[in-house]
């Protein structure tokens, strides 16, 4: 059974049920999503952050933020990070 075979399949048996449910499907790459705390400010809007299950450290670009001007986001705020190339990226308004 194909992918979209089990969408359709998962879909009809959700709405026989009378469930609601958002189900988001992408074809190719998929992306990767974490959850992670904020630790410090390495420069502009680039910050050290650490996975919420794991604890590695690395760093996340906070797009919301210029690139050009120091970043106010506090530490130890969780966020949603994605990977998107070779980059770590999450979107948190200041």
């Amino acid at each position: 059974m194909g992918k979209g075979e089990e969408l359709e399949r998962f879909t009809r048996n959700c709405s026989q049920q009378r469930r609601e449910m958002a189900v988001v499907a992408s074809p190719g790459a998929r992306s990767s999503a974490w959850a992670v705390k904020v630790k410090s400010l390495s420069l502009y809007n680039v910050y050290n952050v650490r996975v919420v299950e794991i604890g590695d450290m690395m760093q996340a670009i906070n797009l919301a933020e210029s690139f050009l001007e120091t970043g106010q986001l506090p530490a130890e705020t969780y966020v949603v990070m994605s990977k998107v190339g070779e980059k770590n990226v999450f979107y948190a308004p200041v």
